[in-house]
């Protein structure tokens, strides 16, 4: 009966790793939909070296003119960066660098040229009374807290809505206390370019305003987007930046893909040639590892693939391997020193856990510091690292242990089809009687009392 119902599981198991597979590596349209599956490992967002796309990395200067510590200002001026760039580049990444730097990486871009001109030199946003490159700013960048596109459903009209600063709204209610009497307007320059000249019509107070006139909500947001482009806490500078094609990408990824499919089916063919039927429950514990490895690279959204990335898949894999080569040693000596096939194996398991165990806890802990302290590649690595060394666990210890044992149920006297070797016991009793055993050393003490 048990016998059975391992076969009838390991059949399910067969089926479920391949359709795992199949949901990995392949696309396909959804039938009666308009949806198209992508698989798992398509669905993982790709990194700058794999994708292509602009990366540039920017010295801050504290403003004297903004509000609060220069880290404060630093994190602000990312979410502003942020809020600009993410609405037409959704997978851009803006984070700090050092104690100094703001590192911006947008990949998949079709026109480099567009975003290193949104980044590449931003420029001061200042607020005018006087129609001058020259007059002095009444307000600037710095007084901006917020600015987006908001449609008025009263008016029905497109606009712009800014927030400043608690500075920046008391000077621009003076500054619209005095333009409202005459209805003059207001002079708004970006980079010392004139991009907009509202009528004051009325005094603005409460550090909010909406500017509307001739919008349509995609030249609104355009606007917003401009206004957003001056705020910057802190004053930037361009230190590096740097264009890569997506042909590099593409290549480099084809060719770490290729790597790890030769590397992964040289260790299909090792595991066997050694270790026989273990090995084979081996090579099915590892495709799990794959699949649930992909998937959760695929949802995870902290996570973008990169070439170092990679490395860590690949490092996570050899660990995998590593934990199960470890517990089938730990099982050949033990059926060596006498034990039978199922005892040896949970002596095995139970024996080389420990030292699993230890190994992946400890890359773990390595990967959680260049998570914490690593930027750019370096954090790319450390979530792929940390990923595939926690399903390598689960998969040599749980997955690999819970098929040895269906296995068992199947044959568990085949020493040869697992790649063990019988050994003689030390002391018969120790495999073979138990119960007699206990009865001698009860008898040994005895006699020990005796005396």
């Amino acid at each position: 009966m048990k016998k059975k119902r391992a076969i009838r599981n390991f059949i399910f198991i067969g089926i479920v790793a391949l359709l795992g597979l199949v949901l990995t590596i392949f696309s396909f349209d959804i039938p009666f939909t308009t949806y198209t599956f992508k698989g798992f490992a398509n669905g993982i967002q790709l990194g700058l070296d794999l994708k292509g796309g602009v990366m540039a990395v920017y010295d801050c200067e504290k403003s004297s003119e903004s509000e609060g510590s220069f880290d404060d200002q630093i994190e602000a001026t990312i979410t502003r960066l942020t809020n600009l760039i993410t609405e037409d580049y959704p997978e851009a990444t803006i984070i700090k660098q050092g104690d100094s730097q703001i590192r911006i990486e947008v990949p998949d871009v079709d026109d480099p040229d567009k975003v290193l001109s949104l980044i590449g030199e931003p420029a001061e946003l200042e607020f005018k009374k006087e129609q001058s490159e020259t007059a002095d700013a009444v307000l600037t960048g710095k007084d901006v807290k917020a600015a987006e596109y908001q449609y008025n459903s009263e008016t029905g009209e497109h606009g712009v809505s800014i927030t400043f600063t608690t500075a920046g709204a008391t000077k621009f209610h003076s500054l619209t206390s005095e333009l409202a009497g005459s209805q003059s307007p207001l002079y708004i320059y970006l980079g010392g370019t004139l991009i907009s000249s509202p009528t004051v019509k009325e005094v603005i107070a409460g550090g909010q305003t909406f500017i509307s006139g001739s919008f349509t909500q995609a030249t609104a947001e355009a606007f917003a987007t401009k206004i957003l482009s001056g705020t910057y806490s802190v004053n930037l500078s361009l230190s590096e930046k740097n264009v890569i094609t997506a042909t590099l990408g593409e290549n480099a990824l084809l060719y770490s893909v290729i790597a790890g499919v030769i590397g992964l089916a040289l260790i299909f063919v090792f595991m066997f040639v050694i270790y026989k039927n273990l090995g084979l429950i081996a090579n099915l514990s590892l495709i799990f590892y794959t699949i649930i490895s992909m998937f959760l690279l695929a949802v995870l959204p902290f996570i973008q693939l990169t070439l170092p990335g990679v490395a860590g898949i690949i490092l996570g894999l050899g660990m995998a391997v590593d934990g199960n080569i470890v517990i089938f040693e730990r099982i050949k000596d033990e059926t060596k020193a006498g034990k039978k096939i199922p005892a040896a194996v949970k002596s095995g398991f139970k024996r080389a856990s420990i030292a699993v165990l230890d190994s992946n806890i400890t890359t773990i802990i390595a990967a959680l510091v260049l998570a914490w302290l690593g930027t750019g590649a370096i954090r790319g690595f450390a979530y792929t690292l940390l990923v595939s060394i926690v399903v390598s666990m689960f998969t040599t210890l749980v997955v690999s242990r819970g098929l040895i044992n269906m296995a068992l149920n199947i044959n568990s006297t085949n020493y040869k089809g697992y790649g063990l070797v019988k050994g003689t016991p030390l002391n018969k009793t120790d495999e073979e009687q138990p119960e007699q055993k206990q009865l001698e050393n009860t008898e040994v003490k005895k006699e020990v009392q005796n005396g």
